[in-house]
C-alpha cells in the first residue's frame, strides 16, 4: 500500500485510537519495526488499510516516531529547566521523541517571527508542549490547520477559548504565603504582584487579599505594587514601599526572582531579613535555597506540570479531548529562614 505523492488522509493519531494501541506504536508498525507483538501488528495493519492511510514512500525522510515538540520562551532560565525535565521525563515513560526549541522571536518589524512554527510544522510534529507567555489566534489557527494537537503550560494570560493547559492554583499560593505572614503575628503585610494583565499574577493578589479579609484586616491598596516578575522589579517596588510612611513589616513577592531583588533593596536600607522584615517568594526555584537566608517560599510544581501536560498531549494524540480545558495542580508552602515573628520595632524609612 505504498503510495507515492503527498501523503491525504488520516493521521496515525486517528489510526492508533482505531487499533488501541498508542501513537508510537502505530509508527512501528508502519516503520516496519521488529518489537511489536504479532496480534497488535494485525490490528494496526488493518486499520492502516481500513482507514487508508497513505504511507511515506521510501525515499522520504521518515518522520521521527511519536515526535513532540517543547517549545519555551528561554532556555537560560531555571524556570525553562524544571519544566523541560518534567516533559523529558513523561515523554520518555511514553516512548516518545522530543525537540526543544524556543519562540516565538521578535522578527525586525517588531511582529513575532513564525521561523519556529515554520519548522515545526515542517518536521512533522504529533503534538507541542508550549511554555510561553501567550499564544496569539493565528499561531493557534496555523496548528490546528495542520492538525497538531497542543497543550500549554502555565500560560500567563488566559488561554484563548477551547486550548487545554495546565497551570498551579495561584490563588491557593498566595493564600498560603499571606496567612503565614499573619500567623506570625504580621498585620502590614504587602505584596508585589507581577505584571498587571497576566492572570497568575492577580490570581495570587487575590489569594493575599481574601486571607487579609479572612484576618479581618484592612486592604491597605498602597502595599499592593507591580515589579513584573523579574529582580530590578522587585527591587524597585520594595525601595518604594520603605519610603511609605508606615511601611510594612512582611512582603509577599509573586515570584522568587522579585523576592531577591526584594532582598537587594533591604540591604541597601541596611535592614536584615527576616530580622527587620520578613519576605516570601513564589515558585520555588534553584536559587531560592541558596539565597542568604534561604528563601521562605510556594512551590510551584513545575516538573509536574510539564510532565502531566505531556500526559494530556498522549491522549490528544491518539484522539482523546480531556473533559476540561485547564488542569491546576495545588501548590504549598516551603518554609525556610526568610520568615520570622513581628519585629518589636518597625522598619522605618530611610
Amino acid at each position: 500500500m505504498v503510495r507515492t505523492g503527498r501523503a491525504t488522509g488520516p493521521t496515525l493519531a486517528v489510526v492508533a485510537r482505531a487499533a488501541g494501541v498508542s501513537v508510537p506504536t502505530a509508527s512501528k508498525v508502519v516503520n516496519g519495526r521488529e518489537d511489536v507483538a504479532p496480534e497488535t501488528r494485525r490490528r494496526v495493519t488493518e486499520a492502516l488499510d481500513r482507514l487508508g492511510y497513505v504511507r511515506r514512500p521510501r525515499f522520504e525522510t521518515p518522520t521521527p516516531p511519536g515526535l513532540v515538540d517543547v517549545v519555551v520562551h528561554s532556555l537560560e532560565s531555571s524556570w525553562s529547566g524544571a519544566v523541560l525535565h518534567g516533559a523529558e521525563r513523561a515523554a520518555a515513560d511514553a516512548g516518545l521523541e522530543v525537540v526543544v526549541s524556543t519562540g516565538p522571536t521578535r522578527s525586525s518589524g517588531g511582529r513575532p517571527g513564525h521561523g519556529w512554527l515554520d519548522k515545526l510544522t515542517a518536521r512533522g510534529s504529533s503534538g507541542v508542549l508550549f511554555h510561553l507567555a501567550e499564544l496569539t489566534a493565528g499561531q493557534q489557527a496555523r496548528l490546528d490547520g495542520h492538525g497538531i494537537p497542543f497543550v500549554m503550560i502555565d500560560p500567563v494570560v488566559e488561554p484563548p477559548p477551547g486550548v487545554v493547559s495546565v497551570g498551579a492554583a495561584n490563588w491557593q499560593g498566595g493564600l498560603l504565603a499571606t496567612d503565614h505572614l499573619l500567623a506570625l503575628g504580621h498585620e502590614r503585610v504587602a505584596v508585589i504582584g507581577g505584571h498587571r494583565r497576566r492572570t497568575c499574577g492577580s490570581d495570587r493578589i487575590a489569594g493575599y487579599r481574601s486571607a487579609l479579609a479572612s484576618a479581618g484586616l484592612r486592604y491597605r491598596p498602597e502595599y499592593v505594587r507591580h515589579g513584573g516578575f523579574h529582580e530590578r522589579g522587585g527591587h524597585r517596588r520594595m525601595l518604594e514601599l520603605l519610603d511609605l510612611p508606615e511601611p510594612p513589616t512582611a512582603v509577599f513577592a509573586c515570584s522568587d526572582r522579585m523576592a531577591l531583588g526584594v532582598y537587594q533593596a533591604l540591604a541597601e536600607r541596611r535592614l536584615r531579613v527576616p530580622d527587620d522584615i520578613s519576605v516570601v517568594g513564589f515558585d520555588d526555584l534553584p536559587e531560592s535555597r541558596w539565597a542568604g537566608p534561604a528563601l521562605t517560599t510556594v512551590r510551584q510544581p513545575l516538573s509536574e506540570m510539564a510532565a502531566t501536560a505531556l500526559r494530556l498531549l498522549v491522549r490528544m494524540m491518539a484522539g482523546d479531548r480531556p473533559e476540561g480545558t485547564r488542569t491546576e495542580l495545588s501548590t504549598r508552602l516551603v518554609e525556610r529562614s526568610s520568615t520570622a515573628p513581628v519585629p518589636a520595632t518597625s522598619p522605618s524609612p530611610r
